[in-house]
């Protein structure tokens, strides 16, 4: 094989790699980035409606410490009382 021969081929192979290069970065750009967008903002509203589903259980939990606080001080007075 002669160096011009080996040059030609050289050159083909870098052609194929260049055009894999390009098909590789256009993918990422229009699908890979695109699809990480879209899950990035389906999390965002999980997270915001998680925070809003917790909110009922933050206000119960809320509420069974007054419960509790009072049970307690009504105790207290029960047996203040007798």
């Amino acid at each position: 094989m002669t160096d011009s021969e080996k040059l030609d081929l050289l050159l083909k192979k870098v052609s194929n790699i260049e055009s894999d290069i390009t098909t590789i970065k256009l993918t990422i750009e229009n699908e890979i980035r695109v699809n990480i967008q879209r899950i990035a903002e389906g999390h965002l509203d999980l997270s915001r409606n998680l925070h809003e589903a917790m909110k009922p259980s933050n206000e119960v939990e809320m509420l069974a410490i007054k419960v509790r606080s009072l049970e307690s001080e009504i105790r207290e007075l029960k047996r203040k009382i007798v």
